[in-house]
């Protein structure tokens, strides 16, 4: 079959600058054969080469004694004792999502599964970030629809307990909605399996689904930005069968154990290019591929679709040849494809045959580790203008404002359809803070949550990047977890534009700030740029998944306020209303600035909270709605009335930094206030749980009225 012919407009269509085409030239010194010209184009986008990010990803935080494994290989690594470990990671598959939701979304969660278990973990949890135009836009209900049956159908047949996230809803995702898939899984901490390949002359195996035509192109889509063509995009976006994962989870894990595989790597973005030179890559080895062995699900495939592919189920191992029988077999009785087709070589080469012909020849090295390397040029966010005067509203419409709006609105009709209790070992389910898993066969547990507040970080990058750790990190606190390690999922528009660029270096320098005072290190993420359409771009949406340990089961504060418990506050409250959810959803207002983030305060608080867990019977950090929604929603989920008695707005739905919610039995709250003047830390009783009524400084309804909109909202806005 005849190439086509490099053209400057075959060149422009794989995402390649004129300059990147320049330096590929310079290296391999000829013009590039259609499969190589794919192959350096799936490497060098900006979805596998970081190149516009690298530069400031190099500046967190990624180091700590808890940490095994940070950022470059699959997932991040996190010891949580007696031998054992966390393996996690967050990923984007946002294009996808908006092109194909439910594919999109279905297969976000199976790669994101695959990324941990190819590291040797059994999946414990998972979660998703989800980001969503206004619900009046022609598009959203469709994608809202899509994306939660995608998440569900895969994650409940594969088996995996979906225990938090969240859900948000703003104009500047109607062209691009955001689908950022969470999970983690466990594994012995001295049996972890990493993707660098090792030895001259060992097999390089295929192992899994077979390869077909869905995906090709996928990572060079998703680094660019949408525009009228997007229809024509369908055919880039994958197909994903869990059960088919399932079982290569299970052949995976087993093969494993056997003691057979060298190093072992997903396929995901960029499939069979970008897995066979990673792993050639980090071992410093050479990869020499038999394309006539690659099992296929349609014929006629060309040696460039089967490179850039991205079916899904399939990874690629370098395994011991002396164990290539008893591999074969677990695959085989798992119904898994399971074929040698290549090696590993002493030279720097990516050598790909196809029929008896060399289709691409390149040097290995020159396309993961010399990938184009961007410092781009950025300006600083400007400072946000003063606040001016808030419009009058009555405390109870306020809360109505926030509880009928989707944003805010209870969100059971997105995780009902997920499986929150399959393995049994979901001890909170989402709904109320961070999910909480327990360690199997253990007494300890493992709490997860993502956070971001992407109105805050458009005001002020560094402290919106800073905010959403810090939120994340108290969301853990808050559950009784000692929290040990974040990954990170960045979402940002086009950052050849300085302006964005700007708010990419800002959020990073805020998400940095705030990693180093939590002790709190990145150990895995992704990036995920160009999420434009027609030259808008999204809210920038750098989401932080946080994980954290209880050590014992007792440390969970799991419980919900009891009648004639008080309502105290840990922390500071000023009544900060710049770039809140009250001024956004009562008054389509996004003014001022974001609020300022005391990182020695937040670490403080959480510290003492952790400290007194014993005297809380509940507890919330307070983030987006202040304290108002915070001790609505907790009373809310009890059954049980409140009343605050302050009826200030900026009191009741200020979101000032470092603050928690806490009910306590009136004994209890007395030996907290002593504690929390003995260590120096803030501490108000600011009312009380009781009756039928939601009170806010007087002015007051029925819970039950305020309950029956809080738990409809999100369904009429997107039905």
């Amino acid at each position: 079959m005849d190439e086509p012919k490099i053209t400057p407009e075959l060149i422009a269509a794989h995402g390649m600058k004129p300059d990147e085409y320049a330096r590929l030239l310079e290296i391999i010194e000829r013009v590039p054969t259609f499969t190589e010209l794919g192959i350096f184009s799936a490497m060098w986008n900006e979805h596998c080469s970081y190149k516009s990010s690298k530069k400031w990803l190099r500046t967190l935080p990624t180091t700590g004694p808890q940490v095994i494994c940070g950022p470059g290989e699959n997932a991040g690594v996190v010891d949580i004792g007696d031998g054992q470990a966390v393996i996690f990671k967050m990923e984007s598959h946002n294009h996808p999502s908006y092109i194909e939701p439910h594919q999109g979304a279905a297969t976000g969660i199976g790669g994101i599964l695959r990324d941990v278990f190819t590291m040797g973990a059994r999946p414990i949890a998972a979660m998703d970030s989800l980001s969503f135009g206004l619900p009046s836009h022609p598009k959203t209900a469709h994608l809202v629809k899509g994306v939660v049956e995608g998440i569900g159908a895969y994650g409940n047949a594969f088996g995996v307990p979906n225990v938090g996230g969240e859900v948000r809803f703003h104009r500047s995702y109607n062209g691009n909605c955001l689908v950022n898939a969470f999970a983690a899984g466990l594994a012995d901490a001295d049996k972890i399996f990493y993707s660098a390949a090792s030895g001259v002359g060992m097999p390089v195996v295929y192992l899994g689904a077979k390869t077909g035509r869905d995906g090709v192109g996928g990572a060079t889509m998703a680094s660019a930005e949408f525009d009228d063509t997007i229809e024509e995009k369908r055919p880039t976006v994958q197909v994903g069968d869990p059960f088919t994962e399932k079982c290569l989870l299970e052949a995976c894990l087993e093969l494993m154990a056997s003691g057979a595989v060298i190093s072992i790597q997903d396929m995901g973005a960029a499939g069979l290019t970008c897995s066979a030179v990673e792993m050639g890559d980090k071992g410093g080895l050479g990869i020499r591929l038999d394309l006539d062995r690659v099992p296929v699900r349609e014929v006629g495939m060309t040696a460039y679709e089967m490179m850039l592919s991205e079916s899904q189920e399939r990874m690629l191992m370098v395994l011991k040849p002396e164990r290539e029988a008893m591999a074969r077999a677990i695959f085989e009785k798992w119904d898994l494809d399971f074929a040698i087709v290549g090696e590993t070589i002493a030279e720097d080469r990516f050598l790909i045959l196809h029929g008896n012909e060399v289709k691409a020849d390149l040097p290995l090295s020159k396309l993961s580790s010399s990938a184009p390397e961007y410092d781009r040029p950025w300006v600083e966010t400007p400072a946000s203008a003063a606040l001016g005067e808030v419009p009058a509203i009555a405390p109870i419409a306020a809360l109505r404002a926030l509880i009928g709006s989707p944003n805010y609105a209870h969100k059971a009709w997105v995780w009902e359809q997920y499986d929150c209790q399959v393995g049994a070992d979901t001890l909170r389910r989402p709904g109320m803070g961070a999910g909480v898993v327990r360690v199997h066969g253990s007494t300890k547990a493992l709490a997860f949550t993502s956070d971001v507040t992407p109105r805050y970080v458009k005001a002020n990058p560094f402290q919106g990047g800073a905010q959403a750790v810090a939120e994340a990190w108290r969301n853990l606190v808050a559950v009784g977890a000692l929290p040990l390690a974040a990954t990170d999922n960045l979402n940002f528009g086009n950052p050849e534009k300085p302006a964005i660029m700007g708010q990419l270096v800002g959020a990073v320098k805020g998400i940095g700030a705030a990693c180093r005072a939590l002790d709190f290190p990145i150990v895995s993420g992704n990036v995920s740029l160009y999420n434009e359409t027609d030259g808008a771009g999204i809210l920038p949406t750098p989401t932080i998944g946080g994980v954290g340990l209880l050590a014992s089961l007792d440390d969970l504060i799991s419980g919900l306020p009891g009648a004639g418990d008080l309502a105290l506050v840990i922390g500071r409250t000023e009544g900060h209303l710049g770039q809140t959810a009250l001024l956004a959803e009562a008054f389509g207002i996004e003014a001022g600035d974001a609020p300022h983030v005391d990182l020695v305060a937040e670490r403080k608080h959480g510290e003492f909270l952790l400290a007194s867990r014993k005297l809380v019977s509940a507890a919330s950090d307070l983030a987006d709605g202040g304290l108002a929604l915070a001790a609505f929603e907790m009373a809310e989920a009890a059954g049980i009335g409140v009343s605050l008695e302050s009826g200030d707005i900026g009191q009741l739905f200020g979101e000032d930094q470092a603050r928690y919610l806490v009910a306590c039995t009136p004994a209890n709250a007395e030996a907290l206030a002593a504690a929390a003047a003995q260590a120096g830390v803030p501490l108000a009783r600011v009312g009380q749980f009781s009756g039928a009524t939601v009170s806010l400084g007087g002015d007051a309804a029925p819970l039950a009225g305020l309950s029956a909109l809080y738990r409809s909202a999100f369904a009429e806005a997107v039905a």
